[in-house]
């Protein structure tokens, strides 16, 4: 927005916003109640005053405009927005939660390239194969060509369960 319009007040709100990304790069990693505190104590001020200046600006601009849309959609989500004061666990932003969602986000779009329903569904047995790897903290790319080199040689299919990433093993580290 600021850099849209050039706006002296949405500039000053990125001014008070960064303030508060300052005592979060301070707190970053220590335990949740260290973090709970040191809000309280240094950040909840800082929202309060910002709170009460957004609702001062508000009047001061015209009602129709993006900033005041903006503004308004900040204060009407405000208790959601400050959660974060209360809680030394959640954090300022989410933007740890989209680097974690943007794989499968990319994917999904990717993913309409198929070719087919059939196609698909294989690629969903693929992706879930490889996450549920991961989650398992087993090598991906190992774990499938393993298993699936263990298939290709007729790996018993009431044994299958044993190739599952939760319960394998790699047999032949050499290959």
């Amino acid at each position: 927005m600021q850099q849209a319009t050039d706006s002296p007040i949405a500039a000053e709100a990125l001014r008070r916003i960064a303030e508060l990304y300052a005592i979060e790069a301070i707190i970053r990693g220590e335990t949740a109640d260290a973090r709970r505190n040191v809000r309280q104590v240094r950040s909840l001020p800082l929202v309060a005053a910002m709170k009460a200046w957004l609702e001062t600006q508000l009047t001061h601009i015209p009602p129709r405009g993006g900033l005041a849309d903006a503004i308004r959609y900040a204060l009407t989500r405000w208790s959601d927005l400050s959660r974060f004061l209360n809680d030394g666990r959640i954090e300022l932003d989410t933007n740890t939660v989209e680097r974690a969602i943007r794989p499968i986000t990319l994917g999904r779009k990717n993913h309409l390239f198929a070719g087919s329903d059939r196609g698909a569904a294989r690629w969903a047995t693929v992706c879930s194969l490889i996450t549920t790897a991961k989650l398992n903290n087993v090598e991906p790319f190992a774990y499938l060509k393993d298993a699936l080199m263990r298939l290709s040689n007729g790996h018993p299919m009431s044994q299958l369960d044993d190739l599952l990433p939760w319960n394998w093993t790699l047999t032949n580290p050499a290959t």
